[in-house]
């Protein structure tokens, strides 16, 4: 082999390292969501082949932006900022199967929950796999699809977009094949070709009558989509509005922060529980638009007007810069300097069962 051949990425990684960390302007992002019009939350959002985000349209970025990212310093943490890990709560199923009533959610894994609502399961981006294509468990699921099928019932599930860690082949392969999959536009065939035969379409704003009193939105996102067969944005991304006799839940999934949370908030003013995504927000300078950070994640709660703030995402894949953990350390911080509600914000462990319940009425 040629030396050059060698040498030429060793000389780029050498150099790559003393890049320093690019710089973000928090102020001119906050300027630019300000400045958006609500009323292209409504508007068309496809065209020439590809979906997109109509009241701030992504720019895409280049490897070379990607391989600065990878390169550059990064900014270090502390021995316990990079160990902590949410704790995992043994022998789920068999704790599910003592509570034969009552609604609840709890906490699979990644961005993956599981919801009991009238007596049906309801899981949100099924992912049980040891890899979401190279990323690498740091905590195992709390259930596996096989002890799900013996819980028995009827199984709905809500898929909110194509990246890995959130919609898995396997996965939602291992389900039972009768299970119901709601999923953003362009993403049927996909399913359907995973054994699944009840696969459903949304598009933002749509609304859904899924009987025994549950209404599912389908809401829109600031993200965007791309896997390996599925080029750039072909599919659309998504969140979801569950509204159920009792609760109603915001299943937030992936995106940055937009003028949706506050039109949300206003339109659908009885929302008890926020699943909110807070992962893979640093660097600030390349996941700002498609990735809330810890402040924005609480702001886009107190937009929607939420009773609870349920954070998703975090301790279960290294997906950012920032540790698995670390985003529910920093959650806990800004709670404490903004001396904030810390009853509001449910902090669960995998494999933690919480109750679902209604608000009180004076």
């Amino acid at each position: 082999m040629n030396v050059r051949h060698i040498l030429l990425p060793v000389l780029i990684l050498i150099c790559a390292s003393c890049l320093p960390q690019k710089a973000f302007n928090e102020a001119d992002w906050k300027g630019q969501v300000a400045a958006t019009n609500r009323e292209m939350l409504f508007a068309p959002h496809f065209k020439d082949g590809a979906y997109f985000n109509p009241w701030m349209p992504m720019e895409r970025k280049g490897f070379f932006t990607f391989l600065r990212w990878k390169l550059e310093k990064k900014h270090t943490y502390t021995g316990e900022e990079r160990a902590f890990l949410p704790a995992v709560i043994p022998e789920l199923k068999k704790r599910i199967q003592s509570q034969p009533d009552g609604d609840f959610i709890v906490w699979i894994g990644h961005s993956t929950f599981l919801l009991r609502i009238n007596g049906e399961y309801w899981m949100t981006d099924p992912m049980f796999s040891e890899r979401a294509l190279l990323p690498k468990r740091v905590t195992p699921p709390a259930i596996t699809p096989e002890e799900i099928i013996k819980l028995g019932g009827k199984l709905t599930v809500i898929l909110s977009h194509n990246h890995y860690d959130h919609c898995d082949s396997k996965s939602i392969t291992d389900l039972p094949e009768h299970t119901r999959v709601f999923v953003p536009l362009g993403l049927k065939d996909f399913v359907s070709g995973l054994k699944k035969t009840n696969v459903i379409e949304m598009d933002w704003w749509q609304t859904i009558d899924c009987g025994n009193g549950i209404t599912l939105i389908c809401l829109p996102v600031q993200h965007w989509s791309r896997r390996i067969g599925q080029g750039f944005n072909e599919t659309l991304w998504a969140s979801y509005l569950i509204i159920t006799p009792t609760v109603t839940i915001y299943y937030g999934a992936d995106s940055g922060y937009f003028i949706g949370y506050k039109e949300y908030g206003q339109r659908f003013p009885h929302i008890d529980y926020a699943l909110l995504p807070t992962t893979a927000y640093q660097p600030r300078w390349f996941m700002h638009y498609a990735h809330v950070n810890i402040p924005e994640a609480i702001q886009a709660f107190e937009d929607l007007n939420a009773r609870y703030f349920i954070p998703t995402q975090w301790g279960t894949f290294h997906l950012g810069d920032e540790p698995p953990g670390y985003p529910i350390i920093e959650l806990k911080r800004e709670i404490q300097s903004r001396n904030l509600d810390p009853s509001r914000f449910i902090i669960m462990d995998i494999g933690q069962i919480v109750p679902l319940t209604r608000k009180s009425t004076p």
